[in-house]
């Protein structure tokens, strides 16, 4: 057997969930920070938990053999250098949650929820008609299993989806995919759009000012993936000057969000705190039995990450 280290917030429901599903006990030691962590550390070579306590604990622990992430996005071990040891994500867990999130706020959108909020508590009668997603096209940007998810949902309620990824290659769920290189292309058969891209040289400041101009004006930009995917500057004056109706961020280059940032006071944008999906242990535990079990086996690990794309 190989000793575990378990490094999350949630350690004991994370120990708890993997001593009801694993077939034999696994050896754990578990902390929900790294001070603990660190002067408990014995040895152990493999690892799961949140990216950004275990980065902090790389540069002293020797002997790494494998690391589970328990966040989709694994941007903390991309950025350090040390490389020696296999890394794997989680995939196939997040999308109903996503789906959920990002439809929802569309349909807000559409049905002027925060508007008819608002004149509620002015106590006027306001009769704005509502527009609908049904008939409209949503751009889905990164077609893995969250983006191809939420493709399954939005056609579920009558939208037609156009998919965009570094290959351009269609999906089961997304037969119409372009290519990055394509992007102006993309954004202008748009209506809405939802970034799940994760955080990449490749994706970085993508949606720049010239890239947001080719979306219509009453498109609608919901990010679930990476902040670091939008141009913040870009952002709050496309939505200042309405040449963009509405955008929904759950995520930011900066978390928590600072308190002097624009963002806050920009009409038409709706900030949540990086909470669409939520890192559950009886989503992630699964994973990390099965890989654990595979590891032992000398098998294939599910969902290994490549360091050089990033994902």
């Amino acid at each position: 057997m190989k000793n575990c280290l378990i490094l999350t917030a949630m350690a004991d429901e994370f120990v708890a969930e993997v001593a009801r599903l694993a077939s034999s006990p696994i050896p754990i030691s578990a902390y929900t920070n790294v001070h603990d962590a660190r002067k408990a550390y014995s040895g152990e070579t493999i690892l799961f938990g949140n990216p950004a306590m275990i980065v902090e604990l790389l540069p002293e622990l020797p002997n790494i053999e494998w690391i589970q992430s328990s966040w989709a996005g694994v941007t903390p071990f991309i950025e350090h250098d040390r490389r020696d040891y296999v890394l794997t994500g989680v995939k196939d867990v997040f999308g109903p949650q996503m789906s959920e999130y990002t439809l929802g706020y569309l349909l807000a959108h559409e049905l002027k929820i925060n508007e008819r909020l608002a004149e509620q508590r002015k106590h006027n009668w306001y009769q704005a008609h509502s527009g609908n997603l049904a008939g409209k096209q949503l751009g889905i940007m990164g077609t893995g299993s969250i983006g191809q998810h939420i493709a399954m949902s939005a056609r579920a309620m009558g939208l037609e989806v156009i998919g965009l990824s570094r290959s351009g290659r269609s999906t089961a769920e997304i037969a119409n995919v372009l290519p990055v290189k394509e992007l102006h292309k993309f954004l202008g058969q748009c209506d809405h759009v939802v970034s799940t891209l994760p955080d990449t040289p490749t994706t970085q400041n993508l949606l720049d000012a010239e890239a947001l101009a080719h979306l219509p004006a009453h498109a609608c930009f919901v990010n679930v993936g990476r902040g670091s995917v939008i141009d913040d500057d870009a952002l709050v004056t496309a939505l200042n000057r309405g040449s963009l109706a509405g955008a929904v961020l759950d995520v930011f280059d900066e978390e928590p969000l600072p308190d002097d940032s624009p963002f806050w006071d920009t009409p038409n944008l709706s900030i949540t705190a990086h909470i669409s999906a939520i890192s559950h242990p009886l989503l992630l535990v699964p994973i990390f039995v099965e890989n654990y079990q595979r590891f032992l086996r000398g098998e294939t690990l599910k969902h290994i990450v490549d360091f050089e794309h990033g994902y």
